[in-house]
């Protein structure tokens, strides 16, 4: 009796094997295509990635076990570059992202940053450490804004003595000037940190309750304008001064345009007279708001009337 043929099963895989492995494909294309439309958090993604860290030493143990990787051994440094990659994928051409995938990955890095959940007591004293961290990081700044301020106080109490001794050394030629042309008397020399001070009285420039200069005050101001010429490039300015006594007459209302009017006429007769630069010559009217006198006496009132001529040093930031 002939001895049945067994049948050989068909040639190829099962037909099941075939649509099974289309439903993967179309499941990853799928989830491909859900990933590129999503974007990520940055700042979830450096905390999932801290968390695993100092839980399972991902990124530090990776380099020792297994060497000089491509990706895991030097995960390290390149975990900047990996958080730049994800967030910049995702993006369409106009920058909008979709409300929704945004939501749904949010919520995916929510959920992985609980993978360690039974190991809560580690992470709760890892984030005790960072804030003591975080407050001796404080302090250190705290430190450092102490030891700023000082340098400031340091560095402006040092220009202040830097200034004090080039007027002092300016004070000194000017005063060498004054006596070579004999107005010792009629001019008083005094200097701070940023300027040195010519005062001449007022009675001597101008008439009780005028502003017009006298004719013999004249030669005081071609001698005075012939000093002031050799420190043209320095910026000057001129002050005009009064005591409380009120006036009104019928060109002045007050001391305050009386006090202007004197500086602006010795301004004036400056830029007739002399070579000087207008360009670096103030003039303000002071009133009687200045006294370097007591009012309540006749000599105190007559030291109050007086204009003042500054010339400040190379140091002042006079504009």
């Amino acid at each position: 009796m002939a001895r049945k043929r067994e049948e050989e099963p068909p040639k190829g895989s099962p037909a099941w094997m075939a649509t099974f492995g289309d439903l993967m494909n179309l499941l990853l294309c799928f989830f491909v295509l859900l990933f590129s439309m999503s974007s990520t958090d940055v700042n979830k993604f450096e905390a999932i990635a801290a968390s695993l860290q100092k839980t399972f030493s991902v990124f530090q143990g990776g380099n020792d076990s297994i060497g000089e990787g491509d990706l895991v051994g030097n995960g390290v440094s390149q975990l900047n570059q990996i958080s730049e990659y994800f967030s910049s994928m995702g993006k369409n051409s106009t920058g909008n992202q979709d409300n929704t995938d945004y939501d749904q990955a949010s919520e995916n890095l929510e959920a992985a940053e609980s993978v360690d959940s039974s190991d809560s007591s580690s992470d709760a004293s890892s984030d005790s450490k960072d804030e003591k961290s975080g407050l001796e990081d404080q302090k250190d700044s705290g430190k450092e804004d102490d030891s700023k301020a000082m340098t400031d106080a340091e560095a402006k109490e040092q220009l202040e003595k830097s200034g004090l001794k080039e007027s002092e050394e300016l004070a000194e030629k000017i005063e060498e000037s004054v006596n070579e042309e004999d107005l010792d008397k009629q001019i008083d020399i005094d200097f701070t940190s940023q300027y040195v001070t010519l005062t001449m009285n007022g009675s001597l420039l101008f008439d009780s309750g005028s502003a017009t200069i006298k004719s013999d005050a004249e030669m005081i101001l071609d001698k005075v304008g012939k000093i002031l010429e050799t420190y043209a490039g320095s910026t000057i300015e001129i002050e005009g001064h009064t005591d409380n006594i009120p006036i009104h007459n019928a060109r002045f209302a007050n001391n305050d345009e009386l006090s202007g009017a004197r500086a602006l006429s010795v301004f004036e007769y400056f830029r007739d007279n002399s070579d000087l630069d207008p360009a670096y010559i103030k003039h303000t009217g002071r009133g009687s708001y200045i006294p370097v006198a007591d009012n309540g006496t006749p000599e105190g009132r007559q030291l109050n009337r007086r204009v003042e001529i500054r010339i400040y040093n190379q140091l002042s930031d006079v504009s």
